[in-house]
């Protein structure tokens, strides 16, 4: 009898090909907020339920390389502020192999790690982590709203800039969010998906 794959990969594999399907890719990519907001984190999506059909002991194997989830972290820091740049946002509505790299890469090099690096962060990680998120979104949010010109060619200035406030809106509720964990908690939002904790370092 064939082995049935887990629910969380079923989840990905369906995640990944809905937003393949042309009325739904076409849609959210339409506008850069809709690609940005909407497009690339269920992609990512797709990659964080990946890794959680991923058995603890496959998953083990990687914590030496991955110390406290920081290499995974500074992966994902880097593969997605590549997806936040204007010409990374723009090739990827038109050229074939930047598209390739973003269905790939996003959930392959950002969703993935996500799952598999948070559980094993710490306090300081987690906070160091999405601190340079939340810096992030109010630096291109900043840079998107105020330029004066087109930084991509398929989508209009309007557009550029609802992005930007959309940007600077999401940073500071972030922002609030992070205020209010360090007050009244830590950042373990999302500890009750640990996807393997037998991997993770034991005091």
């Amino acid at each position: 009898m064939n082995k049935r794959w887990p629910s969380p990969a079923l989840l990905a594999v369906f995640l990944v090909l809905a937003l393949l399907a042309p009325p739904i890719r076409h849609r959210l990519e339409q506008t850069m907020s809709a690609q940005m907001l909407v497009q690339i984190p269920l992609l990512a999506a797709a990659g964080w339920s990946l890794a959680r059909a991923f058995p603890a002991r496959a998953l083990a194997k990687v914590e030496p390389w991955n110390h406290r989830g920081i290499t995974g972290l500074v992966l994902i820091t880097v593969v997605a502020a590549i997806w936040m740049l204007p010409r990374s946002l723009d090739a990827a509505t038109s050229h074939p192999s930047m598209v390739a790299a973003k269905y790939l890469s996003v959930p392959l090099l950002i969703g993935w790690p996500l799952g598999v690096s948070w559980p094993l962060a710490g306090f300081v990680v987690r906070g160091v982590f999405l601190m340079e998120f939340v810096a992030t979104f109010f630096r291109l949010g900043w840079l998107y709203l105020i330029s004066p010109i087109r930084l991509c060619n398929n989508y209009a200035l309007d557009d550029q800039q609802r992005l930007g406030r959309y940007m600077l809106a999401i940073g500071v509720g972030l922002l609030i969010w992070l205020a209010w964990k360090l007050v009244w908690g830590r950042f373990e939002s999302f500890s009750s998906t640990d996807i393997h904790p037998a991997a993770i370092p034991q005091p």
